[in-house]
């Protein structure tokens, strides 16, 4: 992997970008995606997509997801497919895979067990 973009956001969340050879975006997040840092993760997101021609997002240090973390998500996710690139989530812990499930995110946005597999899709 190449690049590296790190942005430190409030501190319970800490969002860094990483760039693949070939172009593809990791978004790996720690913490917890609630309002405090989800201007920053959509800031994040958006640019990756309109940049990359795929975006993954890991999800495997995150232990907390609100209402404001989906709402990007469905966001970045609409983004992506207006511009013809994909984008999928990854490594959701079971709290946060609980939460995906529950309004149904999963079912719009591809989840993946781990990025590996995510980028391998």
């Amino acid at each position: 992997m190449a690049d590296i973009e790190g942005a430190a956001v409030p501190e319970r969340l800490l969002i860094t970008r990483t760039t693949t050879g070939d172009g593809i975006s990791i978004v790996t997040l720690a913490g917890e995606v609630d309002l405090d840092g989800s201007s920053q993760l959509r800031d994040v997101l958006l640019s990756s997509v309109q940049t990359a021609p795929g975006t993954v997002v890991d999800f495997g240090e995150v232990d907390f997801l609100d209402s404001s973390g989906i709402n990007v998500l469905i966001a970045a996710h609409q983004a992506a497919e207006s511009r013809g690139v994909w984008f999928r989530l990854a490594a959701p812990r079971q709290a946060v895979r609980r939460v995906l499930q529950l309004v149904g995110v999963d079912a719009l946005i591809a989840c993946h067990p781990t990025v590996e597999q995510a980028l391998a899709a």
